[in-house]
């Protein structure tokens, strides 16, 4: 039996693929804790793990409104909009979610951790001398730092021709929008560790013993400089079996194509972005539109016209096999559950990762990009129809699904941490200077 430290910043979208892990090696027999934020306790503890309280400094609610937390971050796009949530979602919390790591392990010493790529308390916990290996489980488009790829956050994919010289000159852009967020991380470590973070924040999970990247390696750009440490270990299931279907389930017989609309469980307070201009789009058009509000109340949405239905929360497991395209804000593991089921996707602007997922649905040939993230009604239109009659989009959606159904899955991520937790418990020497 394997003792397993998991921790994650208190997002759905990070706990959620996390709490499917938790759940297999507690399976197993394996002894599991979760270390995350308190709303999320009562579903860690169904995952048969022990839940963690991260500190009060460290834990938030990510359903609530960021406009009024951070009222200077709504004219932020791209890169800017990366610094600033790096520096205050993730980079400023990173020193109470290193101490409660450091806690639950001096309790109980973990055979291996296994922490999401915004969990910067794993950045500087993997600079201790003597520790357990780091598994960073990739629930977000790889942020590592390459010659052959645009700087995280700007949402562009490899240019076709020079590329790397292209790359070189918005990285020394990106090092200067940047430097905020570096210079917080580097007191905390140097506040810590008595000397500097090597290298940058964004590309400390090349200092952890595995990345396991929940995708699979036609999604992601290729890099010739990619970290020895990377593994594609396949999108995780996250869907709950568990929802109920509503009333109107029935109507999804097939008898016209199905556009489904989701913008996911955290930006769904502005219809704009995704839900309202697609109604509008698709109003008149032969199909069935279904919503998912991702938990809000369905009065909250705009007037459905007469081809849609809307739920709170949908099984995805019954609902993708049904659906002709996915049209999203950009959701990385929504995307990844649409890849699951071979479905085309349409995807929007917007903050976080989301540029960078949308960048690489058009990269991939899945679907289309929308840059805008409050896209005009003929927008979404034109980028549905379009997904709706080409099928180049569903044919490589298809190959990207026979991708997923070939990969490891949990049982890769699995082998990873055997593999590392093998290697004795929780105290070897990293090497670290």
């Amino acid at each position: 039996m394997a003792s397993i430290i998991i921790g994650s910043v208190p997002i759905h979208g990070h706990v959620t693929p996390l709490l499917g892990v938790a759940r297999h090696f507690a399976a197993r027999g394996d002894d599991v804790r979760f270390l995350t934020g308190a709303r999320f306790a009562s579903a860690v503890e169904a995952a048969g793990a022990e839940h963690l309280p991260l500190p009060p400094e460290a834990d938030y609610d990510d359903r609530q409104d960021w406009s009024r937390v951070f009222p200077e971050r709504a004219r932020l796009k791209g890169t800017k909009a990366i610094a600033f949530d790096l520096e205050n979602v993730f980079i400023r919390p990173g020193r109470g979610q290193y101490d409660a790591l450091l806690a639950a392990h001096a309790a109980r010493a973990a055979d291996v951790v296994l922490v999401d790529p915004g969990f910067s308390g794993g950045a500087y916990f993997a600079s201790l001398e003597r520790r357990p290996p780091i598994v960073v489980c990739g629930v977000v488009p790889l942020p590592v730092g390459s010659r052959d790829t645009a700087p995280f956050g700007m949402g562009l994919p490899p240019a076709r021709i020079l590329n790397r010289a292209r790359n070189r000159i918005l990285a020394a852009l990106a090092d200067r929008i940047m430097a905020g967020p570096e210079a917080v991380a580097q007191q905390a470590h140097q506040e810590l560790h008595g000397r500097p973070l090597p290298g940058s924040v964004m590309d400390w999970m090349g200092r952890a013993e595995a990345i396991a990247q929940f995708t699979v390696p036609a999604f992601e750009y290729p890099r010739s400089d990619a970290p020895p440490n990377l593994h594609f270990v396949g999108p995780q299931q996250v869907s709950a079996s568990s929802i109920p279907t509503p009333d109107w389930w029935h109507e999804l017989d097939g008898s016209r194509p199905v556009v489904h609309l989701t913008q996911g469980t955290i930006a769904n307070r502005d219809w704009t972005q995704v839900v309202e201009p697609s109604l509008t789009a698709l109003a008149d058009e032969d199909v069935l539109v279904v919503v998912a509000t991702g938990g809000r109340p369905l009065d909250t949405l705009p007037p459905l016209p007469a081809n849609a239905r809307a739920a709170e929360m949908l099984p995805y497991d019954e609902l993708l096999p049904r659906t002709d395209v996915f049209v999203t804000n950009g959701g990385y593991g929504g995307v990844q559950e649409a890849l699951r089921h071979g479905v085309p996707v349409v995807a929007t602007g917007g903050k976080e990762d989301k540029p960078e997922v949308g960048a690489r649905v058009a990269w991939s040939g899945i679907g289309r990009r929308i840059r805008s993230d409050r896209p005009s009604p003929r927008q979404m239109r034109r980028a549905i129809r379009a997904v709706l009659s080409v099928e180049r989009y569903r044919a490589r959606a298809r190959e990207l699904a026979e991708e997923v159904a070939a990969a490891p899955g949990l049982a890769g991520v699995e082998q990873i941490v055997v593999g590392l937790a093998s290697g004795g418990r929780g105290d070897r020497a990293t090497g670290a200077d």
